[in-house]
């Protein structure tokens, strides 16, 4: 099979494999559709988050994907069943003709539904798992739902303006790079947009609450520097969501007193791959299979397996405007 590879730091190559095969109960093989690229991928291909053991592993590091199951010693996932693949990155092989997985980590797909728009039930169920840990339903911190600000207005930042319209937030403020993306945030519901760096989210926020700050704060582009932000951003005694994933493997300096003076509650998030049941992509699929979710505007740019060292070039580069970058695995042989 033809297969995406990391074959040292910095490099990725598509390669031929051998097919994969089940050898231990639970395991599963999938024809792979599609696939997408994750901001960890680029991180763990170009700034060194890479896992030395799995230099040279078939599909290494995707991690989103939809297939068809092909070869199963899984009960739940018999031959012929379409799924979504969430597997943790240090476990993703989604890059490829076909990919060889733990059942923990699949769910079933809808019949009928469009695996274009499905496999975003990924990067969805991953924001889904974080609100629940960042905002729960019942009980917080006795603050209640005025206004929010996401930064970063990427994949997983537009999933978070969604999901804060729907949890009853006021007012939402956005921040990001790119016009195009602020133009998408715009049309989803965000009342204020900061086209960053030129502008400020924290002035916006301060100003949009008389100095205030905001009730809730979601990193979500994955800098030190929007970390900074979101702590100066939120109000006393207000909440701020990590979701981003880190800028660098060393230490990172933090405004820990002002955090401290302000009583901030901090929420890393992450795991979902592990929550028992995988509640939230499951939850993930049916709502953006029912039209609950907006996901059209990850639609549009995609690239053949051939491409990946392209597409993933591009990735590094914001996208070119791109809110997700999309694998079509279908001609990738086998």
């Amino acid at each position: 099979m033809r297969a995406a590879t990391i074959s040292r730091p910095g490099v990725i190559e598509v390669r031929d494999f051998s097919d994969p095969t089940v050898a231990e109960d639970g395991d599963v093989v999938v024809r792979m559709e599609r696939g997408s690229i994750c901001g960890s991928d680029v991180h763990t291909l170009f700034h060194g988050f890479h896992t030395e053991a799995l230099l040279g592993r078939p599909g290494y590091p995707g991690h989103e994907g939809v297939g068809t199951v092909v070869e199963s010693r899984s009960e739940a996932f018999p031959v012929g069943r379409r799924v979504l693949t969430v597997p943790v990155g240090s476990a993703g092989g989604c890059f490829a003709a076909y990919q060889l997985i733990s059942d923990r980590y699949l769910v079933a797909l809808p019949d009928g539904g469009d695996p274009a728009r499905l496999l975003m039930a990924q990067q969805y169920g991953t924001t889904v798992y974080a609100m629940r840990q960042i905002w729960p339903e019942k009980g917080n911190t006795g603050v209640e739902t005025g206004v929010a600000a996401v930064i970063g207005a990427g994949s997983a930042g537009l999933f978070f303006l969604q999901q804060l319209r729907r949890l009853g937030f006021a007012q939402v403020v956005v921040s990001d790079l790119d016009d195009h993306r602020l133009a998408i945030a715009r049309r989803l519901g965000a009342d204020v947009t900061v086209r960053a760096p030129q502008e400020s989210v924290v002035d916006a926020v301060h100003d949009l609450t008389d100095g205030v700050g905001a009730d809730l704060v979601i990193e979500a582009a994955g800098y030190d520097a929007c970390r900074a932000d979101a702590v100066t951003a939120v109000r006393t005694r207000g909440t701020v969501g990590c979701f981003g994933f880190p800028e660098r493997l060393e230490a990172t300096p933090f405004s820990q007193n002002d955090a401290f003076r302000k009583l901030v509650r901090i929420q890393w998030s992450g795991g979902a791959q592990a929550e028992p049941g995988l509640v939230a992509f499951h939850d993930a699929v049916r709502e953006i299979h029912t039209g609950v979710i907006d996901v059209d505007h990850c639609l549009g740019a995609v690239y053949d397996l051939e491409q990946v060292p392209e597409a993933m070039a591009v990735a590094r580069d914001l996208g070119h405007g791109a809110v997700k970058l999309a694998i079509d695995l279908r001609g990738a042989g086998g």
